[in-house]
């Protein structure tokens, strides 16, 4: 152990270890997988970042935020750590040097997104690599109890395996004991080697103020004039996110936007912004603030209701990492679950859609690949979906993944041909001969369909992409990649109205708990009593005591929140339905494709009619999708 703390004191200046970190990089240090459930600000990355010193070989970082790799990656070099980034706003300089150091063994820490280990290239390159440990954070989202499931993720334990990783920690803030269960099977973890230091944090207050629609901007304004200190306004929408944002500003408060909706240089200005204390407020869509180094975050105030209280805990736990008083209220109107429950109907895909892409994925013959984008467009499933059907469909045994794979390359020389074939034998140079002849010659760009490169030189695909890859990692080529394929195999004959009504019924499911998630957020919101009490015992946490700082201590009495009266559908909604579907638009033929459509949600069928500019798109934004999908049934 004195090797750890050693590493803890000189490398990370760091005097102990916090709650959970010295029995999580034990069990790693001991060659055992582990999860460490930790709450947000708890201390997470150094139960990886540290054994990855101590370990032989690389340590692959899995995380989602670009953001957040950032952060850590400039953190980590500053100490003077070999760690990098890999993501797609990277140069080919960047990733070149990137895979020099895996080559050579001298990066120790490699961030990237679960997307990633999607990329054939990448996935060729890890193979050759020794991995000592697998780090993969969020992990909650493997699980399909989790509250933000992610078909990539399902994949990582699976390619775990594949790679031959030593050992794999597994970090989350937000897993319930069914979630927790889940991860520890599908990382042969031990029950012993899942470490839990509790959700609690006493220097937290939560606040629950009711609010109309129509007083909500108001009471958010009250709080600023006492302004706590750097503060984050947690919002649904991104229109919500400028218009609360311009009425701070307007209020004469350093407030500013941050959403998906913005440019990569906007987000980052905004970010960089609030970290100086250039702007004292965010007011955010779910993305901001995971990864966000910033300890002295005095105050969360959440405009509208979470989707979930796994949200809810993710991001109140950005308040006080510094350990001082931090308030986190929620302005708690019930309105906001008509926008929340659309979103969750609004993924869900109509049976007549699966039970075709179902149909056609099965006949498709025992090996063939396909382009989710193609298949997203073709069903009017978004990708996202058509990705988890797929997964579904590889968990029940009905599909194996051969790998993904890209049907288009485009290559520049960085040198001269004849350079670049010197140094190789003649059957070498012969070979790296007719693949040239084989791409269609551009003037900037040669194009390379690796398929088509296999068949007419007689030589296997592996082999096309092994070279390729090769000479970028040399220096010879610049790369670029278009075209993403997933490759299968048909196992048996399954059949595929039983295996469509069985993923329809999975989606149906989905759908039910994500609403049951958001009606325990208005319980919580709605409770009498102590409210950290409350939220601990969700996460299965007794807690034996009030915390008695809490709003639910304070006033025990159960609150009510505002409801506005839901309008009935009436004549002058049917004109509207009646209307839209005389104009006989192709992607509004099903009831469910024009309900998303009438409620303001999006689709892969709607987005490529450009429907989204539409007078009457979102018309009935303000109703319950499954009360607008039942009235357009009946007309």
């Amino acid at each position: 152990m004195t090797n750890i703390n050693t590493l803890l004191q000189n490398t990370f200046n760091l005097p102990t270890f916090r709650p959970g970190q010295e029995a999580v990089i034990s069990a790693l240090l001991a060659g055992r997988s582990a999860l460490a459930v930790f709450p947000t600000g708890g201390g997470k990355s150094l139960c990886y970042q540290l054994p990855a010193l101590a370990l032989d070989g690389l340590t692959l970082v899995i995380s989602p935020l670009i953001a957040l790799m950032k952060d850590q990656v400039d953190a980590l070099r500053e100490k003077g750590i070999a760690a990098a980034r890999l993501d797609s706003t990277m140069d080919y300089d960047a990733v070149r040097e990137i895979y020099a150091g895996m080559n050579d063994g001298s990066l120790k820490l490699l961030y990237v997104a679960p997307e990633r280990l999607g990329n054939e290239r990448f996935l060729d390159r890890l193979r050759r690599q020794h991995i000592s440990l697998l780090a993969v954070d969020e992990a909650h989202c493997i699980s399909e109890w989790g509250h933000n499931f992610r078909p990539d993720y399902l994949k990582i334990a699976r390619q775990a395996k594949a790679l031959k990783v030593e050992r794999v920690l597994a970090l989350t803030a937000t897993a319930t004991p069914a979630v927790a269960k889940d991860i520890c099977e599908a990382f042969d973890i031990d029950v012993a080697d899942h470490v839990h230091t509790g959700f609690y944090r006493p220097n937290l207050t939560l606040k629950i103020t009711p609010c109309s629609q129509n007083n909500r901007m108001d009471v958010l304004r009250a709080r600023m004039k006492n302004l706590l200190g750097p503060t984050i306004v947690y919002v649904t929408l991104q229109k919500t996110a400028e218009a609360v944002a311009q009425k701070l500003a307007q209020d004469g408060i350093r407030a500013e936007a941050y959403h998906a909706g913005l440019k990569d240089d906007k987000r980052s200005h905004v970010q960089e912004a609030f970290m100086s204390g250039d702007v004292d407020v965010v007011v955010a869509t779910i993305a901001f603030g995971m990864g966000i180094d910033k300890a002295d975050i005095r105050a969360i105030y959440h405009y509208n209701l979470p989707k979930t209280l796994e949200n809810y805990v993710q991001e109140i736990g950005r308040a006080g990492r510094d350990g001082e008083p931090s308030v986190c209220e929620l302005l708690a109107c019930a309105d906001d679950c008509v926008t929340l429950s659309n979103f969750t109907y609004g993924d869900t895909p109509t049976a007549e859609s699966v039970c075709e892409l179902v149909a056609h994925l099965l006949s498709q013959g025992e090996t063939f690949d396909v382009s989710q984008y193609e298949l997203s467009s073709q069903y009017d499933i978004r990708s996202l979906v058509i990705a988890t059907v797929l997964t579904y469909m590889e968990l029940k045994g009905v599909l194996q993944a051969n790998g993904p794979f890209y049907s288009a390359y485009k290559y520049q020389f960085k040198r001269p041909v004849e350079a670049v074939l010197t140094g190789y034998d003649t059957n070498r140079q012969a070979f790296l001969r007719a693949l040239f002849d084989a791409s269609k010659k551009g003037r900037v760009w040669d194009h390379l369909e690796p398929a088509v490169a296999a068949e007419l030189l007689g030589e296997p695909r592996e082999r096309i992409v092994a070279a390729v890859t090769y000479l970028e990692e040399q220096g010879d080529l610049e790369v670029q990649v278009t075209g993403l394929r997933h490759g299968f195999r048909r196992i048996g004959n399954p059949d595929a109205v039983a295996l469509a009504e069985e993923l329809v019924h999975t989606f149906a499911r989905r759908e039910e708990q994500d609403i049951v998630r958001l009606n325990q957020v208005v319980a919580f919101a709605e409770h009498g009593g102590c409210l950290t009490r409350h939220l601990l015992a969700y996460f299965g946490e007794e807690m034996l005591t009030d915390c008695g700082h809490c709003d639910g201590c304070d006033h025990p009495e159960p609150k009510v929140l505002p409801r506005s009266p839901i309008r009935a559908l009436g004549d002058v909604h049917r004109d509207v339905v009646a209307h839209v579907r005389e104009e006989g638009h192709e992607a509004l033929q099903h009831p469910r494709q024009l309900s998303r459509f009438l409620c303001g949600l999006t689709s892969p069928a709607t987005s490529r009619a450009r429907l989204g500019r539409h007078a009457r798109f979102g018309g009935f934004a303000e109703l319950p999708f499954s009360d607008v999908l039942k009235f357009v049934e009946k007309i």
